[in-house]
């Protein structure tokens, strides 16, 4: 079995950089889309999202904006779906105002258009009027991450840890349903889950670790959390240079788990394990929608934790470069491309 983290070890640069371009590359194809250049930016929402003509300003760790979502043509009908349940769920908050979980449901929404900030301002409105609802601050936390506010990210997931201590762990609705159509996670998972990437992304690996250990208290009902969990206590391990113990958490992960949802995590940890290669995962991506940038960033940390940091760098630029720019691999590689100063 290869040492952890050992998946691009031992293999000559001109091999391992056609796995970066073709990896990176073709796993594009299954990616919702990804930011194009000269797309005109998001408008701003005021009360409850209601469109303005106010320009959106965010920013990537590079200095890049941060732009609305890109409408294809294959795509309207989705599109036009996403927007009547930011219509529906407008007009049922407009019927119970009092309700957070309508405000939630209104943010929500808009988060999954890209209008980050327009859903951050829904539930900037709802923590006002409900300053002790722990799901206000956790999504509000979640979309902090996506545009790049680690700090602020940070207060509120902590705030929301705080709000459900000795609290019973609640199953959290999906706004996008997976195929069986199970919600898989819960308001606690989600909490200590963004948290644990929030202080990641910050460099607070040994707080990131905390936090991914109580994430792991509630990933045990499905594979699909277990790997998750995993993946990133693993390399925040890594990062830490606890091999043995990232080594260690690694005996869970098996071939025949059940993933409704995490392929791309689940693969990655297979080619941690050393029970599977970079190879393996290219041939499997086109039955199953691996994500490319959660590949990437992980193929990328790959090269970093074998000491190639230039085989790293190359897929992380080509992450940023794919896109789409709120997942997570996406703002984990632009975090590893600033740090270097790219």
């Amino acid at each position: 079995m290869n040492r952890p983290g050992a998946m691009i070890g031992n293999r000559n640069n001109s091999h391992a950089n056609w796995i970066v371009g073709v990896a990176i590359v073709g796993l594009a194809a299954s990616v919702d889309c990804s930011e194009q250049e000269g797309m005109a930016p998001q408008a701003r929402s005021g009360p409850h999202g209601t469109a303005t003509n106010r320009e959106d300003r965010a920013v990537s760790l590079l200095g890049r904006p941060l732009l609305g979502r890109p409408l294809l043509p294959a795509e309207t009908t989705q599109d036009d779906k996403r927007l009547k349940e930011l219509a529906d769920a407008r007009r049922h908050l407009a019927e119970r105002p009092d309700d957070p979980d309508r405000v939630i449901w209104v943010g929500r929404r808009l988060g999954y258009l890209w209008r980050m900030n327009d859903a951050i301002d829904v539930f900037t409105e709802g923590i006002t009027a409900h300053p002790d609802y722990a799901p206000l601050y956790r999504h509000r936390g979640h979309r902090y991450i996506s545009l790049r506010r680690f700090d602020k990210a940070l207060d509120d997931l902590e705030r929301a840890a705080e709000l459900i201590r000795g609290q019973p762990s609640e199953v959290e609705p999906d706004g996008l349903p997976n195929t069986r159509n199970i919600p898989l996670t819960t308001t606690a998972f989600n909490v200590w889950y963004h948290l644990g990437l929030a202080r990641y992304l910050k460099g607070d690996y040994k707080g990131a670790l905390s936090a991914y250990h109580r994430t792991m208290q509630f990933s045990h009902r499905y594979d699909d959390n277990l790997v998750a969990t995993t993946y990133w206590t693993y390399l925040t391990l890594r990062r830490l240079g606890w091999s043995v113990d990232a080594k260690s958490i690694l005996r869970p992960i098996r071939r025949d788990m059940d993933i409704i949802e995490n392929h791309a995590y689940h693969r990655l940890l297979l080619v941690f394990k050393g029970v599977a290669t970079p190879e393996n995962v290219i041939e499997e991506f086109e039955s199953v929608r691996v994500d490319a940038a959660t590949f990437g960033y992980g193929l990328g940390m790959g090269h970093l934790l074998n000491g190639e940091p230039d085989l790293a760098r190359k897929a992380f630029v080509r992450v940023v470069e794919i896109g789409p720019w709120p997942a997570f691999g996406a703002i984990a590689a632009e975090v590893e491309l600033a740090r270097s100063g790219d």
